[in-house]
């Protein structure tokens, strides 16, 4: 039987990914102690506008934790940052860029902004959902339902599948490249035991109480060309990968699903959860 094998959650866009023994299930996505995935996220100090490993791949290296009370941010060779997940001051608005979104979000304030700039070698600032203001996906692919997200690129979960990974590093490896784990395509869901790609033509998952529906497939820039450890860039397996998951319907190279919560918001996931799939 197909079973949900890794969670992930990724705090601050475009930073490392926590992996969770269990996660609470959100509208907008994954959470845990409080703490929503992209819920944060580092911006242009000027422009507002959102910065991901595309821009600063130094991102990648730096590595976020939760406990109940603070997101602590760690990175070699620095004192950790940490933010207060319940803040006890006011903190001031910034408006912000995402893609097509433009909106409040909450300064975490100079230190923050401090820390990171002197980590990525620019002028940013660290800022949060602002739970006052809403951002939603695409209705064009949510049948025109306002599901929210915090700051992902479109949807609140990404669904892959292990299967599909190990028939990725196959084509990497006749074309004389190095596998790739998991992490360069950064999911929040990994599920095991269904055929690789099955997850493309699934119509939904149930997992206990939690109903997610794929809604489409996720086009793949030069992030997972990446290395989630170093920060640093290496072969790109997109040239690889074009021969073999292009979707000329997007226009894209895809790996993984984009989904949404249609039942089940506040239900807890659990890795080794069993996982009904229902095909379209």
């Amino acid at each position: 039987m197909p079973a949900l094998v890794s969670l992930h959650l990724y705090p601050i866009k475009g930073c490392a990914g926590i992996t969770l023994a269990e996660a609470a299930l959100g509208e907008a996505g994954l959470e845990h102690h409080g703490a929503g995935d992209r819920e944060w996220m580092v911006v242009d100090a000027a422009s507002g506008r959102f910065e991901t490993q595309r821009s600063l791949p130094a991102l990648a290296r730096l590595v976020p934790s939760i406990d109940e009370g603070s997101l602590r941010l760690d990175a070699a060779g620095a004192p950790p940052l940490e933010v207060e997940l319940a803040p006890s001051r006011p903190r001031a608005l910034r408006t912000v860029t995402v893609w097509r979104h433009t909106g409040p979000a909450l300064d975490e304030g100079d230190a923050a902004a401090a820390w990171l700039s002197a980590r990525l070698g620019r002028a940013v600032r660290l800022v949060r959902f602002d739970p006052a203001s809403a951002r939603h996906a695409e209705a064009r692919w949510t049948d025109d339902a306002r599901v929210p997200v915090r700051f992902p690129d479109g949807f609140p979960l990404l669904v892959a599948g292990h299967a599909s990974l190990v028939q990725v590093n196959r084509w990497l490896a006749a074309a004389g490249r190095t596998a790739l784990p998991m992490n360069r395509f950064r999911p929040n869901l990994v599920l095991d035991g269904l055929p690789p790609f099955a997850e493309d033509a699934l119509s939904s998952l149930e997992i206990g109480a939690a109903h997610i529906r794929p809604l489409k497939g996720c086009t793949r820039c030069g992030v997972p060309s990446i290395d989630q450890s170093t920060g640093e860039r290496g072969p790109d397996p997109l040239d690889v990968l074009e021969d073999y998951r292009m979707d000329p319907r997007l226009g894209g190279i895809t790996f993984g699903m984009n989904a949404i919560v249609v039942a089940g918001a506040g239900a807890r996931l659990r890795a080794g959860d069993p996982v009904t799939a229902h095909p379209r």
